[in-house]
């Protein structure tokens, strides 16, 4: 576990902590990042997405409506101030325990409240020999939400994607990590910017990246 500094108030009880979640079997996942729809808001046709919305409380996750997700131009100049659709989760995806586990994991260490928004983007970064990807193509940024977690699912024959948080954006990281298969990375957005290096594929053969990136709150709207 890294942590970075300390905190008093509750909702700021930590800056960044690298945690491993245990009892997740990866495998369950893999079925649900293929043939995901592509992200047509970025150029490129290399990530796809879904994302939906929960609250977290006690053991259960409640799904909440369809909404639209929203950035301003000041944290994502690349696709800011545009109102961005996306399919929502597989429910046979929302219903497995691991899924819950890891919103669940995310809602505890945050110490979220029980009626906070979780945002669930889930994400698959695709690369090939003559496509390099960059998995934040808005560069070094902060998502204008309170916390973040990113959770690494599985790494297809790539290379690269290092994450990498940064106290502002002209200075060196203060993080910089692969996130392995099963660690979750969850950080406070008011303190740190983050990004990710492009992946490459490391055979002549197209690779892949999977993740959850979960938010609170979720800024998504109806």
């Amino acid at each position: 576990m890294q942590k970075l500094g300390t905190a008093t108030e509750l909702e700021y009880a930590f800056l960044f902590t690298l945690r491993k979640v245990n009892s997740i079997n990866l495998e369950d996942f893999k079925q649900f990042f293929s043939n995901m729809p592509i992200d047509p808001y970025i150029k490129g046709k290399y990530r796809s997405r879904r994302l939906s919305r929960f609250t977290a409380s006690g053991n259960e996750l409640v799904k909440l409506p369809h909404g639209y997700f929203f950035q301003s131009k000041e944290h994502n100049p690349l696709v800011g101030d545009i109102k961005r659709e996306f399919a929502e989760l597989d429910d046979a995806l929302i219903e497995l325990d691991t899924f819950k586990n890891i919103v669940l994991a995310f809602s505890d260490s945050c110490k979220l409240h029980p009626e906070a928004e979780i945002g669930v983007h889930q994400i698959r970064i695709s690369c090939s020999p003559d496509n390099f990807s960059n998995p934040a193509p808005e560069g070094i940024h902060q998502d204008g939400t309170d916390f973040i977690g990113i959770f690494s699912v599985h790494r297809d024959n790539i290379q690269g994607g290092e994450t990498h948080l940064y106290t502002a954006k002209r200075q060196k990281p203060v993080f910089s990590k692969v996130l392995n298969p099963g660690e979750l990375l969850l950080v406070n957005d008011h303190e740190f910017f983050h990004f990710a290096n492009p992946i490459k594929p490391q055979t002549e053969a197209q690779g892949s990246w999977d993740v959850f990136v979960l938010t609170s709150p979720s800024l998504l709207s109806e």
